[in-house]
């Protein structure tokens, strides 16, 4: 219950926030159009622990702010690379060990090394991920496990 309940509030912020319509009619609409959602996810048997992480919201704004960071640094290092033409990448394929528990710390992980930039995550065998990386040196950086350790302190918080 509490995870409907979670997710009819991000819903209904959702909906005020980009509707931006407050008129009772609308407001009306939308509190329909939600329970509708709400009947729908209930019926699919979809609303669980993993799906309505409420544990998340509140840790993931520090982990943002580091990985802004860190989108920050590897995106001047792609520029610098392209500035430098082809001689200055050097791909690579490796495997990254992940020390996840759950599915969505894994997801978490593996989505964070997609978003930085030079870095795609291919595959997940296991509890490894295949990387694919621009860089020997992002390689290093992921295989250091800086963002592992803050992805699994994250998920070991809840």
């Amino acid at each position: 219950m509490r995870h409907t309940l979670s997710l009819f509030l991000t819903l209904a912020v959702f909906w005020l926030l980009m509707s931006g319509h407050n008129t009772v009619l609308m407001l009306f609409l939308g509190t329909v159009s939600i329970i509708f959602v709400l009947y729908l996810v209930h019926k699919m048997d979809v609303v669980d622990h993993e799906s309505q992480p409420m544990y998340l919201p509140f840790k993931l704004f520090g982990y943002f702010i580091w990985l802004f960071k860190e989108l920050i640094i590897a995106n001047m290092t792609v520029v610098k690379s392209i500035w430098l033409g082809n001689t200055s990448i050097s791909p690579t394929l490796a495997k990254i060990k992940a020390s996840q528990k759950t599915d969505m710390g894994k997801v978490i992980y593996a989505n964070s090394i997609t978003m930085t930039p030079g870095t795609v995550t291919v595959d997940l065998v296991e509890d490894c991920f295949m990387v694919h990386a621009l860089f020997q040196e992002n390689i290093d950086v992921l295989k250091a496990g800086e963002m592992d350790r803050r992805v699994s302190q994250l998920e070991n918080e809840c």
